[in-house]
């Protein structure tokens, strides 16, 4: 399949940021902050005035399809604690290795089923547009974005996305650790092969254009972040990632992590075309190393291409109590505040603006998403 050029122009860009504008007057309606009597007013004001989403955030569902029973979680209490007014609830397949043709398509449906019970259990629902995440923050109800890490589900059936999509999936990341049996394209932690996207993973970029999917680039090597830049026609990103300049305080760490982090150049390439770069809190032993880390990426590619990814937990299930996992509000032991808040008051002290904060915080993901969603 040839690959077509796509360059989101100057009036696209302005056009998206107006749509924005237009959508932050409707969030002006504060969302009740939790615990805000015990937090800085400036900080719980911020908070309640704005969309915050995590764009990768993880919530536990177990890998054997037996532990898949009515799993308990509070993830309305957590969310809300967090300060966070929705999250891009992100699940994978690849884990434990797939084995048999059908393993990955029958992990995600039973997953999907999963995480239908744990919204409804909790009185949540699937935000699956910018109208939905407006109207859940002024009736001040938490949500989330359905999000898979990893298109192993497909299994090279292009049909099988528009399956996803009716059950609410919004959010795609295209690759995660392990290749997929019809591989989509090349990994960042894996040799390349493919010198890019295979013909398949241009097909499902394409697809999710037509059908109204956002398309994350986590997992993808530069080459084939370059292809689907190349062959999209809407707004892409990379959820959770960090500069390959900002490497924290320990060495073994950066060693082994240094694959999965994104160059200055690479990101100004994503950012040129209309894209997001997602900030992770790993390398962060502090909020304040973690403002540090959004305003180094500022610095690169400006304010209005960056959001927060953290790829932490926001709830784990009772199925993981016999090892249980630091979740988003418990990231730093120290912690005041929920997660959010703790960020609101680490870029506040790094010098940031209340609109720069309501831009990376939120407004530049629900941009992008409205652009991505709108068919």
């Amino acid at each position: 399949m040839g690959k077509s050029h796509h360059i989101w122009s100057r009036r696209d860009f302005i056009t998206s940021l107006a749509l924005a504008g237009a959508a932050g007057a409707l969030m002006s309606n504060p969302m009740i902050a939790w615990a805000a009597q015990e937090e800085d007013p400036q900080i719980a004001s911020i908070v309640s005035s704005m969309i915050g989403i995590d764009t990768h955030n993880h919530v536990d569902v177990p890998f054997k399809k037996e532990d898949f029973t009515r799993q308990k979680y509070d993830l309305r209490a957590e969310i809300n604690k967090s300060g966070f007014a929705a999250i891009c609830m992100t699940f994978c397949v690849d884990r434990p290795n797939l084995i048999n043709e059908g393993d990955a398509y029958e992990r995600f449906l039973t997953s999907l089923d999963e995480m239908d019970d744990i919204l409804k259990t909790n009185n949540m629902s699937r935000a699956l547009n910018l109208k939905d995440l407006v109207n859940a923050h002024k009736n001040k109800q938490p949500t989330v974005i359905q999000s898979v890490e990893g298109g192993h589900f497909l299994e090279g059936k292009i049909e099988r996305l528009e399956i996803a999509y009716k059950r609410g999936l919004r959010h795609l990341g295209l690759l995660h650790d392990n290749q997929s049996a019809f591989p989509l394209g090349d990994i960042y932690t894996d040799p390349a092969k493919f010198g890019g996207l295979t013909p398949f993973g241009i097909e499902v970029v394409q697809k999710s254009n037509q059908l109204g999917i956002l398309v994350d680039l986590a997992h993808c090597n530069d080459e084939a972040i370059n292809d689907a830049i190349e062959v999209s026609t809407k707004p892409l990103l990379v959820s959770h990632t960090g500069l390959n300049t900002q490497l924290g305080s320990n060495p073994e760490m950066a060693k082994g992590m240094m694959k999965r982090l994104i160059s200055k150049e690479q990101a100004k390439i994503l950012a040129n075309a209309g894209g997001l770069v997602g900030v992770w809190n790993h390398f962060a032993e502090t909020p304040l190393d973690y403002a540090k880390n959004i305003r180094a990426m500022v610095d690169v590619i400006g304010v209005e291409h960056v959001c927060i990814g953290t790829d932490t937990v926001m709830a784990s299930g009772e199925v993981n109590k016999d090892r249980p996992r630091r979740t988003t509000n418990t990231t730093w032991s120290n912690s005041k505040y929920g997660f959010f808040y703790e960020i609101v008051n680490a870029m506040l002290k790094t010098g940031f603006t209340k609109n720069e904060i309501v831009k990376i915080g939120g407004g530049n993901y629900c941009r992008i998403f409205d652009k991505a969603t709108r068919i």
